[in-house]
């Protein structure tokens, strides 16, 4: 008996150093994970509301316009986009195309506000975006980042995030649209599907495609896509493109992405390097004129894919 007291004791006392371990170990990790959350939380936001907003115009039609944009990141010393002026309109497909860092998401990260610019202007409908509420603006604007992002729920609850009042033909008509209708509707649960946080029991693509159709959802008179179809194959990627071009209406749809095949299609293609337009048209008149766009199209393509 006395042994076995002896060894409980032994055990008390190991436990208890051990706690006492994780304590010392985890509580200065929480206290600076407290710090950095404060951090943020404190940090004031530098993109604020006009002391008076201008309404937007109504109806409203969707032109983007930028004019002459100059634009750097907060204490940098250089600008990442030089003279940026370009004009996207209703009904049309704007393709932003330019190798990896040329500055592509940067212009259509102006379009909502997530920064501002620092020379010249960008304009909806010829109004200037920080002479409107943000939330009046972003309220226009269907946004697909590259990486998509989805939260616990459902298929319908994450769509539902776009416009809760959606009608239930909305939300089937988005996902066709969007490609994801094979493995939605093929599954039996539909649109109570369950989805983990993160999306993390559905693939990159199946994730990319319901972040397309919550956008779809919203039916803003803007569609940005910020190489969203970066996940897609080639066959899905096409689909999508033409259902986009069929159904979008008279919406404007900027879209950035690496893929000539992508943009081969679209209305006008701003081909971007280092910062600078470099050359503006359609595939046709950009294989003439072009030689960034031609580079980057007969590294990708063959000649037979390209004519």
């Amino acid at each position: 008996c006395d042994m076995m007291a002896f060894r409980k004791s032994i055990m008390q006392i190991m436990f208890a150093f051990l706690m006492l371990s994780m304590i010392f170990i985890f509580l200065p990790r929480a206290f600076l994970s407290g710090d950095r959350i404060s951090e943020v939380l404190e940090k004031e936001n530098v993109i604020k509301d006009p002391a008076e907003p201008k309404p937007l115009p109504a109806p409203f039609s969707g032109k983007v316009e930028f004019r002459n944009v100059d634009f750097r990141y907060p204490e940098a010393e250089e600008d990442v986009l030089k003279d940026i002026s370009f004009t996207a309109l209703p009904g049309q497909v704007t393709a932003i195309i330019g190798s990896t860092g040329c500055g592509k998401s940067t212009v259509v990260n102006l379009v909502p506000r997530f920064f501002d610019v620092y020379k010249g202007a960008v304009l909806v409908d010829d109004v200037d975006v920080r002479d409107v509420r943000q939330h009046d603006l972003r309220e226009k604007i269907g946004y697909t980042p590259q990486k998509g992002v989805l939260f616990s729920g459902t298929v319908e609850s994450n769509l539902r995030l776009a416009d809760e009042e959606a009608s239930e033909e909305t939300l089937r008509q988005s996902i066709e649209i969007a490609q994801a209708a094979d493995f939605v509707f093929e599954n039996p649960e539909g649109l109570d599907a369950p989805i983990s946080q993160g999306g993390g029991n559905v693939s990159g693509g199946q994730k990319q495609r319901l972040s397309i159709a919550r956008s779809l959802v919203k039916r803003p008179p803007i569609f940005i896509f910020d190489d969203t179809f970066s996940a897609l194959d080639f066959k899905t990627d096409a689909a999508l493109r033409k259902e986009l071009k069929e159904k979008t209406g008279d919406s404007t749809v900027l879209l950035v992405t690496q893929r000539v095949a992508t943009v081969m299609s679209a209305d006008q293609i701003i081909v971007l390097d280092n910062g600078k337009i470099v050359g503006k048209g359609t595939h046709r008149e950009l294989m003439k004129s072009c030689q960034t766009y031609q580079e980057i199209a007969t590294s990708q393509l063959s000649k037979e894919e390209l004519a």
